[in-house]
């Protein structure tokens, strides 16, 4: 069943005086579906981000419409859980009160937000942790809290905007097979952007490949692995041979970044 549709989704931003405004996003259609994990890869600069955020509703398309459950998106709301790149964590606030916080704006009562925070700190791995503040935390620690502040909120769809392209290379690998672990028992829908090709195939169900800007879905390819994933399917045939096509396909799209440069 389609949970999210896009159609006809474009962007163009307006430009100072004496230059000509940037084409962002081609017209682009898209459907997913409930309980899929999709991945969005493609060069800098294609509108992989610009996208997410027209979906999460803190962008409005040029033209076009994003469809959620057959009701037009027009802003934020709380059946999409936004995830970001940078940690968007309130420093004045602890663990527990990050991930609580959207709890609270809803009103619930406070013993059950702290109910609904610990279980999340337990599956995220932060025990002991529930009183520190973010500058006391790691990275990783930092985008666990953002994770598990987005899923309290039980949203419909889960976005997520290069959220380990911070982490170094262990702490990333460890953070994918959480959230892919999460997504397992779970099965939110998912739309993750990455720039990392073999994060892109290990967490997806289907890896969505954009063209150079402006951008537009230049491939979609489905992503045949079995599930529950480990770390050691990256090293089988089938993930090599998915890995080698994606490389070629956003290699050809960089080279035209570079031509155009």
């Amino acid at each position: 069943m389609t949970a999210l549709r896009l159609e006809q989704i474009s962007r163009t931003f307006s430009a100072r005086p004496g230059h000509a405004p940037t084409r962002a996003l081609e017209p682009t259609d898209l459907a997913v579906g409930d309980n899929d994990f999709v991945t969005i890869l493609g060069p800098s600069g294609c509108g992989k981000s610009t996208l997410l955020r027209i979906i999460a509703g803190l962008d409005r398309p040029s033209s076009g419409r994003v469809m959620l459950d057959g009701r037009e998106v027009s802003g934020p709301g709380a059946e999409r859980g936004m995830v970001f790149q940078s940690y968007t964590l309130f420093p004045w606030l602890s663990v527990r009160e990050n991930i609580a916080f959207g709890l609270r704006e809803r009103g619930l009562p406070q013993a059950e937000r702290r109910k609904v925070a610990d279980a999340f700190i337990h599956r995220v791995g932060l025990a002991g942790f529930e009183n520190h503040w973010p500058k006391q935390l790691s990275g990783g620690m930092q985008q666990r809290t953002a994770i598990a502040r987005a899923l309290a909120n039980d949203p419909k769809i889960l976005l997520l905007d290069e959220p380990f392209g911070a982490l170094d290379n262990q702490t990333r690998a460890l953070m994918q097979e959480m959230l892919l672990g999460i997504w397992e028992r779970d099965r939110k829908t998912v739309l993750f952007v990455t720039h990392d090709i073999e994060e892109a195939i290990f967490l997806g169900g289907r890896v969505i490949v954009m063209s150079a800007r402006p951008g537009r879905i230049k491939v979609e390819i489905p992503v045949d692995l079995p599930h529950p994933r480990s770390y050691r399917i990256k090293t089988t045939p089938e993930f090599v041979a998915l890995k080698e096509r994606l490389v070629e396909e956003i290699r050809s799209e960089a080279l035209k970044v570079a031509a155009d440069a």
